[in-house]
């Protein structure tokens, strides 16, 4: 899975967002904001990759234990599906 094209991730001020560009502003209205973590969890997914991959990743970046972890990406991805913002589902 990865995230769709045309959204790109940029830094403002201490806060992430991700805005659409090119044709994906006629699908997605607005931006999303994203703390440190998940914009860490956005740029793993920019490139094709697994949950299981993710998972890894969290844990080697950040002090937390593999069962937060899990819980974490599986909601972050969850709501990247609910959003349609991923490809390969």
């Amino acid at each position: 899975m990865k995230i769709k094209e045309n959204f790109m991730l940029r830094k403002v001020a201490d806060t992430y967002v991700v805005v659409p560009v090119g044709d994906a502003v006629a699908e997605f209205n607005g931006m999303i904001n994203l703390n440190e973590a998940g914009a860490f969890l956005w740029q793993l997914l920019e490139n094709e990759t697994t949950a299981e991959q993710v998972v890894e990743a969290l844990l080697q970046q950040y002090d937390v234990d593999e069962a937060t972890a899990k819980r974490d990406v599986d909601k972050f991805i969850n709501e990247l599906k609910a959003a349609k913002l991923l490809e390969n589902i």
